[in-house]
């Protein structure tokens, strides 16, 4: 079931059977020569609305815009500050709490998001901390990556030039999903170097293409849907159980 496909009285119905609901977060940056500026909302919305196929889950809207600085060096690359990030994480999930969700799954499809999600967590828990009162919610932040199996299955398909960003697991998910808007190149070289991730301009000089250790010449439709029908069973898993988390009295 997706969010902004319903209308308001469906949600009603849906928190009467559940109170659990998934919510893609990535961001809009560049992904190297052939990946989609989208590429990271992209796989978390795609592995959701696979899930939700299946299953009786609800999926909100995609969260499309993250931290995403470090690549500002590449045109279209769009990013938010940490503060305005961990700010409009909060309120999205203050609209779904009032509507009575106690268990929000954050599925991200961006490393450089993970510590401002887990800062967004901790303002969230302390405004009831502080209070001296319970959430009646409770947060999870799941990588589409890390869903049982999926690291392991990525790493099989590519066990060399997989690397760290425009990975051929991520750009293969988006070529399986968007079969018209497949790219292109010629890598020089085919494995992209390596090192660390600092500011905008540092990167670029760093990694002239955009990859980071990465051969996405290596992806192909066939991994890509391998890779979304195991993320998929693996995130409906992980929501039952999450779902079946004992809420404080």
């Amino acid at each position: 079931m997706l969010l902004h496909l319903s209308t308001w009285s469906e949600i009603e119905q849906f928190l009467k059977r559940s109170r659990t609901i998934v919510v893609p977060i990535g961001s809009n940056e560049q992904h190297g020569p052939t990946g989609l500026l989208g590429t990271d909302w992209l796989c978390p919305e795609i592995i959701a609305r696979e899930s939700e196929k299946s299953a009786d889950i609800l999926v909100a809207p995609t969260f499309n815009i993250g931290m995403a600085q470090h690549h500002l060096g590449f045109p279209g690359t769009i990013s938010l500050r940490p503060s305005t990030f961990i700010a409009a994480i909060g309120d999205w999930t203050r609209s779904l709490v009032v509507h009575g969700f106690e268990k929000i799954l954050f599925l991200n499809g961006h490393g450089g998001n993970v510590s401002s999600i887990d800062a967004a967590f901790s303002e969230l828990y302390a405004e009831a901390s502080f209070a001296r009162r319970r959430a009646g919610f409770a947060l999870k932040l799941c990588n589409w990556w890390d869903l049982a199996g999926v690291g392991e299955l990525a790493r099989d398909q590519f066990p060399t030039g997989h690397g760290a960003h425009a990975t051929p697991s991520e750009i293969a998910i988006t070529q399986y999903a968007l079969p018209d808007s497949v790219k292109s190149a010629d890598y020089a070289p085919p494995i992209a170097p390596s090192g660390p991730i600092r500011e905008a301009l540092d990167f670029r000089a760093r990694f002239p293409d955009g990859r980071i250790g990465s051969d996405p010449g290596l992806a192909t439709r066939e991994k890509g849907r391998a890779l979304v029908e195991l993320a998929a069973q693996s995130l409906v898993r992980e929501l039952e159980a999450f779902g079946r988390e004992p809420m404080p009295d």
